[in-house]
């Protein structure tokens, strides 16, 4: 499997218990969905690989107590402490209306009510207090805050994400 193909779930944080059990933080706003999985891809060296869950059960709202197949000690839990999990895209739950997952708008064109099309969005900056999209319009680099107030339309059928922005935002970049 791809990393390309994948979605980031969380990370292994600790151990758990002595037979090899690890506790799991979920980077997501609905831990239970994920709660009975089979499997999930670890990564390892740059690599993803498949583990298999033998148990599994929510742990104080964010973790997700593991107990993988053929992980029995705490030696074998130390080597995946702190290694990322993945999930295929088709397992993402499908959103819609005006919620999105960042990868999903990326190559949508940002439209303006006032202005029109501004540009396209090349990526998400999510490491800033406000996650920005990332927008090119011919050379220039555009970063428009994702704001709920200024959103007004997910068109995923036209790959548009409709916009109300405040007069000044885009004018400042050209």
């Amino acid at each position: 499997m791809r990393k390309e193909d994948c979605f980031y779930l969380g990370k292994i944080a600790k151990k758990f218990s002595f037979k090899g059990e690890v506790l799991a933080y979920l980077d997501t706003d609905e831990p239970e969905l994920y709660e009975n999985l089979e499997s999930v891809f670890v990564e390892c060296n740059k690599h993803l690989v498949p583990f298999f869950i033998e148990s599994s059960s929510l742990h104080k709202n964010d973790f997700l107590r593991i107990r993988f197949e053929d992980m029995n000690t705490e030696e074998d839990a130390d080597a995946i402490i702190g290694n990322a999990i993945y999930l295929p895209l088709n397992m993402l739950p499908k959103l819609t209306g005006n919620k999105f997952y960042f990868h999903e708008v990326i190559g949508f064109e940002v439209e303006d009510k006032r202005l029109g099309v501004v540009g396209k969005i090349q990526s998400i900056n999510d490491t800033t207090a406000q996650p920005l999209f990332e927008v090119l319009n011919g050379e220039v680099e555009i970063l428009i805050p994702m704001i709920d107030h200024f959103l007004v339309k997910i068109d995923r059928e036209n790959k548009k994400v409709i916009m109300d922005l405040p007069e000044g935002l885009i004018e400042m970049y050209l």
